[in-house]
């Protein structure tokens, strides 16, 4: 499938802040150790083809992990089963403004989780969900650093809830975590039944767009 040249470049600002929040941010001592059978850090270069995939990319990208299970939530009543496997939620007609959703899936010993399904659904730009097909839904597979990426909008509030993303995390051949991600400084989380401040997205403003950053710790 042929990337266009804005998607490589938003995915390579994705993956420089991904890489930036875990290599320098992140404190040296929760680095794992070779010493404990835990992979080191060999992040070396980035490709020049524009995938922006880490040459060598292992589990001590995960060095501000703590090992926390990331908080479920309720799936709540909007649900479609069976979405399509897709790396945009975008398409013709959708309102809103985009944003790249990426992060890592993470197992409680803080090790990337190849392959896990990342399954999204949320409401367009002015709240509102498509209850007919699959239009702002759809899921994604985690690479071998376990990382996910996933082009969408940002959601507008409906009745009662502040914007959001709902999120179900699968590992291979392990339990389903179902989530949701919520936005910084929206005025009406402070007034929602269900939010939690550990689900906030880190919204970073790039120059080519901006970019929602939420890593997963489940249970493999």
């Amino acid at each position: 499938m042929k990337i266009n040249r804005f998607n490589q470049r938003i995915v390579l600002s994705a993956t420089m802040i991904l890489l930036t929040a875990c290599t320098v941010q992140a404190p040296a001592a929760s680095m794992p150790s070779a010493s404990n059978g835990e992979m080191t850090a060999t992040v070396s270069a980035l490709p020049v083809d524009g995938t922006a995939e880490p040459v060598q990319a292992t589990a001590a990208l995960a060095a501000g992990c703590t090992g926390q299970l990331t908080p479920a939530q309720m799936e709540g009543p909007y649900y479609t089963p069976n979405p399509p496997q897709r790396t945009s939620l975008i398409e013709e007609g959708v309102v809103g403004e985009p944003i790249l959703l990426t992060g890592y899936v993470w197992d409680t010993a803080c090790r990337p989780i190849a392959g896990a399904v990342v399954d999204l659904w949320q409401t367009d730009g002015v709240g509102v969900y498509d209850n007919e097909g699959y239009r702002l839904r759809g899921y994604t597979l985690t690479d071998d650093s376990g990382r996910y990426t996933m082009q969408t909008v940002i959601p507008g509030e409906y009745p009662g809830r502040p914007p959001h993303i709902h999120v179900k995390i699968q590992p291979p051949g392990g339990a389903v975590l179902t989530s949701q991600m919520y936005f910084p400084n929206a005025a009406a989380n402070a007034r929602d039944r269900l939010f939690d401040s550990a689900l906030i997205l880190d919204l970073q403003e790039t120059g080519d767009g901006l970019i929602g950053v939420m890593n997963f710790v489940v249970t493999p």
